[in-house]
C-alpha cells in the first residue's frame, strides 16, 4: 500500500477521533451546565430519592392539615372543682383552625405550602397568548398560578393550577422549583387549598404525562376536580406532569353534604 494512502487513513482516523472527543466534551459540558442551571430542583430530587432508598423519609408536619381533628375528652365527663387552678387544667384542648389570610395550596407529600397567585382573563379572552404567557411568568414569581378561565375552588368544574418544577437561577422569584417533587405524589394523597378563608381537601386520583399541546387538561369538566400542571422532565419543557384530584371535604364537611357556590 502506498505511503500516501496510509497517511490519509491515519489522518482520517485522527480527524474522527478528535471529532469524537469534541462531541463527548460538548455533551459533558451540556450535561454539567444543565444540572448547574437546575441545581436547586435536582438537589431536592436527589435528597428525596436518597431518603426513599435508605428508608429515612420523614412525615411532613403539613400532614396534620389533612387529618381529621379528634375532639379531646369526648368520652369523659369533666369533673368540676371550685379551685380556679384545677378548673384551668380541666378545660379541654380546642381544635380550632385558623385559615391563612391569603390563598394557598398545601401538598404534604412534597412538604410544600405555596401561595396561589391569580391573573386577569383579559389576555385569554383576546387570545393574546404572548401576553398571557408573560403575565403567567410574572405571577409565578409569587407562587403557583391559577390558570385563568378555569374554575375556582368551590365552583363546579376543573380548577387548574400550574407551577415551576425548575426555572432560571437568576430569576428573582422565590418559587422557581416548588413543583420539583410533584412526581412523588401518588394516588390517594391529600392536597389542601385555602381559598377565600375556606378549606378544601382534595384526594389525588391520578398522575400522568401529557404533551404541551394537549389542552384537554385545561378544559372544564362536569365533575369537580383539581388539576396541577408542571414542566417535565425537570429543567425542560418537553412534556407536562399532570396531577388530578377530586374534592372530598370543604371546611371539614364531606363534599357530598356541601352545597358548592
Amino acid at each position: 500500500m502506498p505511503e500516501t494512502d496510509t497517511n490519509k487513513k491515519r489522518s482520517l482516523r485522527k480527524i474522527l477521533k478528535d471529532t469524537g472527543r469534541q462531541i463527548i466534551a460538548s455533551l459533558v459540558i451540556l450535561v454539567i451546565g444543565f444540572f448547574l442551571l437546575n441545581a436547586s430542583a435536582y438537589i431536592q430530587i436527589a435528597k428525596s430519592k436518597w431518603a426513599t432508598l435508605t428508608g429515612t423519609e420523614t412525615e411532613s408536619p403539613l400532614t396534620e392539615l389533612v387529618e381529621d381533628n379528634v375532639a379531646q375528652n369526648d368520652d369523659k365527663d369533666l369533673e368540676t372543682s371550685s379551685d380556679p387552678d384545677i378548673q384551668k387544667k380541666q378545660i379541654p384542648d380546642l381544635t380550632l383552625e385558623i385559615a391563612p389570610s391569603d390563598n394557598r395550596i398545601i401538598i404534604p407529600r412534597i412538604d410544600q405550602n405555596i401561595p396561589i397567585a391569580r391573573i386577569s382573563s383579559e389576555s385569554l379572552i383576546r387570545r393574546d397568548w404572548d401576553a398571557l404567557e408573560d403575565e403567567m411568568q410574572e405571577a409565578l414569581k409569587d407562587g403557583v398560578v391559577h390558570y385563568p378561565g378555569t374554575s375556582l375552588p368551590g365552583e363546579t368544574g376543573n380548577v387548574v393550577i400550574t407551577g415551576h418544577s425548575s426555572y432560571f437561577p437568576w430569576d428573582p422569584g422565590r418559587f422557581k422549583d416548588v413543583f420539583a417533587l410533584l412526581e412523588d405524589v401518588v394516588e390517594g394523597d391529600k392536597i389542601v387549598i385555602y381559598y377565600d378563608q375556606d378549606k378544601y381537601i382534595y384526594e389525588v386520583t391520578g398522575v400522568e404525562i401529557a404533551l404541551p399541546e394537549d389542552i384537554e387538561i385545561l378544559k372544564q369538566t362536569p365533575e369537580d376536580k383539581l388539576t396541577l400542571i408542571t414542566c417535565w422532565p425537570v429543567g425542560t419543557n418537553l412534556k407536562r406532569l399532570v396531577v388530578s384530584a377530586k374534592p372530598i371535604k370543604v371546611n371539614g364537611e364531606k363534599i357530598e353534604n356541601k352545597i358548592l357556590r
